[in-house]
């Protein structure tokens, strides 16, 4: 286990130092950031990484004017690596927090500042790269928060004891689905002699849905030819018989293999269809001269690179759109935190599985649980168990935990899907620092919020 867990990458923490203004009606005016990624030693993505924050500091608010510079450091510290949400957990932490900062200082209730900033379509609003979002769903899904906010609000505020103090806390995450720019993927289609179909990808698949996403894909598109689920069979990341379909990162699968599965099933079907609109057997297909292999293509064309001295640029085709409402208790003996309920609101567009997804959204959010309270990697001789590092246990997971979709079809996903995975882990944890606030008021800037951090701030606040 001490190798195993020191031996591999850790997520690069980041140091963000995030200004933002407002006019006296809540009107975000400016962001200016000054920060800084602990990579390591070693360089390995760590241009991206960075970049990523320019992506998505202040991301999901109509901000017109930004100056935000991040910088990559080299350390002896532990190498910095890829993980879930990439980047967007150190920007969310800067710009959600400053938020909740913003509406203290204003009087205004951070759920209130954050709707009147939102994208909403006709503004002229752009990400924060300058790209115009392909959807406009956030007034949706604040709509659908707001009662469970300030029904947390007004519940909590009853059960306070002397010793447990219990709060709500809100935040915004959003993030890209694709590698930047001009992505791609590719998939194959067989039909076989008995009528069912192979459909051929290297959608790489670690139990999070590939398979199914496939299946439900591809049956989509042949159910008009009289295919059912069970006729439709796989053969997945075998590069000596399947087609290079890039990797599984950056939330992209769903979005571009998924197109490129839908494509070859499409190039199927039209190849089946006959003129008086019934479809070909595979014998006949065959006496016709008719092939029964094609070879599905999509590509992201409309996205651009971002530059690195502007950080402009349409990188991404898809976005995931994710808001979080955590429920915590704190003991302000000790500073222990737990969460005690959450409710988090999703736009992942058109569900093409909804236990997928669902697992998707548990499996983030338990993530950004422990980001926010346990995770740690500073010392060798402390953080190199399961339990040490602060990774989190069942019983750190609330079981109250409610899940509300809104779905926004996507312009270029596949039959109006965009990607998941990340989205959950973007900004879950400001949220819950968020929630820490308004049950103590104690600000915590720095995760994990360990129950002596907890405490150190409260005591502070007596000081």
């Amino acid at each position: 286990m001490y190798q195993n867990i020191t031996y591999t990458g850790k997520r690069s923490p980041a140091f963000m130092h995030v200004k933002m203004a407002a006019d006296k009606d809540g009107k975000f005016l400016a962001l200016e950031g000054d920060n800084y990624v602990d990579h390591g030693p070693y360089s390995e993505f760590g241009d991206l990484l960075t970049l990523r924050l320019s992506q998505f500091t202040g991301a999901g608010y109509d901000i017109r004017n930004i100056r935000n510079k991040s910088q990559t450091v080299c350390t002896n510290h532990a190498w910095g690596s890829a993980f879930r949400g990439y980047g967007s957990p150190q920007s969310f932490m800067g710009s959600e927090v400053c938020i909740d900062v913003l509406a203290e200082k204003m009087g205004i209730d951070p759920f209130e500042l954050r709707y009147k900033n939102i994208y909403r379509a006709g503004t002229g609003c752009t990400t924060p790269t300058g790209q115009e979002p392909e959807v406009f769903c956030l007034e949706e899904m604040y709509e659908k928060a707001r009662p469970v906010y300030y029904e947390a609000k007004e519940r909590l505020a009853k059960m306070n004891t002397d010793k447990l103090k219990y709060g709500v806390g809100f935040a915004s995450g959003v993030y890209g689905c694709g590698l930047d720019g001009k992505d791609s993927s590719f998939a194959n289609i067989q039909l076989n002699p008995d009528g069912t179909c192979t459909v051929f990808h290297a959608w790489e698949d670690h139990r999070q849905g590939a398979d199914i996403g496939t299946v439900t894909m591809a049956h989509e598109v042949l159910r008009e030819a009289g295919f059912t689920p069970d006729m439709i069979h796989l053969y997945m990341n075998d590069t000596a018989y399947t087609p290079a379909s890039g990797p599984a990162g950056g939330s992209r699968s769903n979005v571009v293999t998924g197109n490129a599965t839908r494509v070859a099933a499409e190039m199927l079907l039209n190849a089946m269809r006959k003129p008086d609109g019934t479809f070909r057997t595979y014998d006949e297909m065959v006496a016709e001269n008719i092939p029964t292999f094609y070879e599905g293509t999509w590509v992201v064309a409309a996205c651009t690179d971002c530059d690195l001295e502007t950080a402009q640029g349409a990188p991404f085709s898809n976005y995931m759109y994710q808001l979080f409402i955590p429920e915590v208790e704190v003991n302000i003996e000790t500073g222990a935190v737990r969460v005690i309920r959450l409710t988090t609101v999703c736009d992942f567009g058109t569900i093409i599985n909804k236990i997928v997804v669902d697992g998707q959204v548990y499996g983030g959010c338990t993530k950004g649980i422990g980001l926010a309270l346990s995770e740690d990697f500073e010392d060798y001789k402390k953080h190199t168990t399961i339990k040490g590092c602060g990774i989190p246990y069942p019983e750190d997971v609330p079981d109250d935990f409610n899940i509300i979709y809104t779905q926004t079809p996507r312009p270029t996903g596949p039959f109006g899907a965009s990607g998941c995975g990340e989205g959950p882990l973007t900004a879950g944890h400001p949220a819950i620092l968020s929630a820490i606030f308004h049950a103590t008021g104690a600000r915590i800037f720095e995760i994990p919020a360990v129950p002596e951090k907890v405490k150190a701030a409260l005591d502070a606040m007596k000081k």
